[in-house]
């Protein structure tokens, strides 16, 4: 399948402006359960002003939040797929920038000294683009997820030891979500993630983050560690947006990778109860959107 990079950046344009605006279905089921479970009546009120948020943003055509992030493109790549990679690239930024200026919305992304702003949602290094591959053969897809400031200035890494055991790991994402308190925007979806090297356990805890509600890490462990973690969390009666509650998370996400015998890093990455992605799928039959 040969892909035609004016698709892409037409696609990488759509996408941008519908994660703004749309709320997965999974985020919305999410929301109907906490508000369900919710029994302390400040959670209760700001959990509806929420779900009423969302409602109006949709009825309006209008942005669920005013931050419109860093934009993040997750490009997964078929076997049989024909491009060429630089180009892509090219693309999806191309598309980037006009959602920014035909739309328009607002350029969240500045140069990190000068802190000038040229309003295309783009600079050096962004949009953050990562690649990965399947075994599906016709199958190009771009996944699109803005992710606001309020949820990634709340990250931590902790190069934890082996003897320290799942104690750290557990003690660590604790401290971190009281930390946090009501910065992250709660409820909030709290990336983890174990292994690997400093960067990529980090990685790893945005992939975690940014995860579908209802799915769970492949490895057993992690898995385990998730169940755990989630009903450990909503017991802080942190609640929503820090104001007390039993809804502090939709869920603890886990990601695993192997990791030095000497070493045991574990990251935490949260995304605020906005959380929003689209996806779009490129197959011979054409492009389809969703979550």
């Amino acid at each position: 399948m040969k892909v035609d990079l004016k698709q892409v950046e037409d696609a990488a344009k759509e996408l941008y402006i519908r994660a703004l605006k749309l709320l997965p279905p999974d985020i919305k089921d999410g929301f109907k359960r906490l508000d369900r479970n919710e029994t302390h009546a400040t959670g209760k009120a700001i959990l509806g002003t929420m779900i009423r948020n969302i409602q109006v943003a949709e009825d309006t055509n209008n942005l669920l939040c005013q931050d419109t992030g860093i934009p993040i493109y997750n490009v997964t790549i078929g076997s049989r797929v024909e491009l060429d990679g630089h180009a892509l690239k090219d693309a999806i930024r191309r598309g980037c920038e006009r959602a920014t200026r035909e739309h328009p919305i607002r350029s969240s992304v500045v140069h990190p000294v000068t802190r000038k702003n040229e309003h295309t949602s783009c600079g050096r290094e962004i949009p953050v683009i990562h690649f990965d591959f399947t075994p599906d053969a016709e199958t190009l897809s771009i996944e699109m997820i803005p992710k606001g400031s309020g949820s990634e200035n709340n990250s931590w890494l902790r190069m934890a030891v082996p003897a320290e055991g799942i104690d750290a790991i557990k003690t660590f994402v604790i401290d971190c979500v009281l930390d946090a308190g009501g910065k992250t925007c709660p409820p909030t979806i709290v990336g983890v993630g174990v292994g690997g090297t400093a960067d990529l356990c980090v990685h790893l805890s945005k992939v975690a983050a940014t995860r579908a509600l209802g799915s769970r890490c492949e490895d057993p462990e992690g898995a385990k560690l998730e169940q755990e973690l989630t009903g450990a969390v909503n017991q802080l009666g942190v609640g929503p947006q820090g104001l007390g509650g039993d809804s502090t998370s939709f869920a603890v996400h886990v990601e695993v990778a192997a990791t030095h015998i000497t070493m045991n890093p574990v990251a935490v990455n949260m995304q605020c109860h906005s959380a929003r992605r689209a996806r779009a799928t490129f197959t011979p039959k054409g492009v389809t959107y969703g979550f």
